[in-house]
């Protein structure tokens, strides 16, 4: 069984059932051939006359070739191609063919494809009644007197009749060698025919950077989030626990502001988990996905360290994309202050300034104050603060910084103002 898997294995018989399909197809424009040919004087036994039919054959072929050129014979061919021709599918191209270039490789491949089919369903049709008759007259009757009938006495001769088994076994195995044959051409020319142009991997280079960009900033929203979240909790759990006998008011409300940061957290971490099960980015419609400038009231009032706020202009008129960046960056400005210096009494300084141009963002706090919270696995908050002012076009910077307050951790982010609302202006 070895030796015949090449000629009847499952994936020879897919092949020959590609090539079958391609047939199949060519036969609207194998009958468009015929009207041709008979408008032409060959209309007298048209489908008796093999010349005939090479001759429509022949008109077929450009027909296909021009029908080719649509964009979607690309998609379709490629799915037959991977269920049928035993190729990789990471050799195959997705999508329709739109340049030039991949447009004349897919006509190349459907003239070939049903060319070859054509051919070899004929030759199917045709030849295995024919092969299987040859093989049944030393054991039928009615077949011999059905050939003695139709003028083929050669073939009820004895010496005939002991070889016809073996002329109709082995016109059999011929019939399977050419769907072979014609089945491993095409699936040696699928992957040029059908394989990605320079173009269709540009595109999808494209496409995976853009999922990449998108998956990066879902993982930076559940980076602020999520961290921010988690410091302040653990910060107003601490201080409640340490004071659990002596101050039950305090208690009570560190209590209160856990509840409402996680609340809060769990409506941010339902919004981006949606987005990744809906697996696409964000649009411009999709504003409430995270909160903005004008949720900064309860970030700072739960945030676990005080805060003392100035705000000049309206952030009510910052566009939502930057005010929903702007709330990101104060909410890791804050995470930052709590994992590194947010144990002393002094307020961290918040300073939320519309301007013509740009927004900025300044906040400082104390340097040498002892970390209130230690949490593992930082290291990440400036780089990602960095990250999307970058991305709208803007700049931060954030160091030790001497000022009117002393010695203060200064964290300074300007974003642009393109595109604010009229409102904003």
């Amino acid at each position: 069984m070895r030796l015949l898997a090449p000629l009847i294995g499952r994936r020879a018989r897919l092949r020959w059932l590609h090539l079958i399909i391609g047939g199949a197809l060519l036969m609207p424009y194998f009958l468009v051939g015929t009207v041709l040919v008979s408008m032409a004087g060959g209309g007298a036994g048209l489908f008796s006359s093999v010349p005939a039919q090479l001759a429509a054959f022949a008109c077929a072929l450009p027909m296909v070739a021009v029908s080719g050129f649509f964009p979607l014979v690309r998609p379709l061919s490629v799915a037959a191609a991977r269920a049928l021709c035993g190729v990789p599918p990471a050799l195959l191209a997705d999508g329709p063919a739109r340049t030039r270039q991949a447009r004349m490789r897919t006509t190349a491949w459907f003239t070939l494809h049903l060319g070859l089919g054509g051919i070899v369903s004929g030759i199917t049709l045709a030849l295995t009644p024919f092969a299987l008759a040859v093989t049944g007259l030393p054991f039928s009757a009615a077949l011999r007197e059905s050939w003695l009938a139709a003028g083929s006495g050669v073939l009820v001769e004895p010496w005939a009749l002991a070889l016809a088994p073996f002329a109709g076994l082995a016109m059999l195995v011929a019939m399977a060698l050419v769907a072979a044959g014609a089945g491993e051409l095409l699936a040696r020319r699928v992957p040029v025919l059908l394989g990605p142009t320079p173009e269709d991997r540009l595109a999808a280079a494209e496409r995976r950077a853009a999922d990449l960009a998108v998956r990066n900033r879902l993982a930076r929203e559940l980076h602020d989030s999520v961290g921010h979240a988690l410091s302040a909790v653990t910060l107003q759990a601490g201080a409640a626990r340490r004071v659990l006998d002596r101050d039950p008011e305090f208690v009570r409300r560190a209590l209160t502001a856990i509840e409402e940061t996680t609340r809060r957290t769990v409506g941010e971490l339902d919004a981006v988990v949606g987005l990744l099960r809906r697996d696409e980015e964000p649009g411009d419609g999709e504003a409430a996905y995270g909160p903005g400038l004008d949720a900064l009231g309860g970030l700072l009032e739960h945030c676990g360290v005080p805060v003392a706020y100035e705000r000049e202009g309206d952030p009510g008129g910052v566009v939502p994309v930057v005010s929903r960046e702007a709330y990101r960056i104060v909410q890791e400005g804050l995470s930052n202050v709590l994992r590194h210096g947010g144990g002393g009494p002094s307020p961290v300084r918040l300073l939320i300034a519309v301007r013509e141009r740009e927004l900025e963002i300044v906040m400082e706090n104390p340097l040498g104050e002892r970390p209130a919270v230690v949490r593992p696995g930082g290291g990440r908050g400036l780089r990602g603060i960095a990250e999307r002012a970058a991305l709208l076009g803007g700049r931060s910077e954030a160091g030790p910084y001497e000022g009117t307050h002393g010695s203060t951790w200064r964290l300074a982010v300007r974003l642009p103002m393109a595109g604010r609302t009229e409102e904003g202006s």
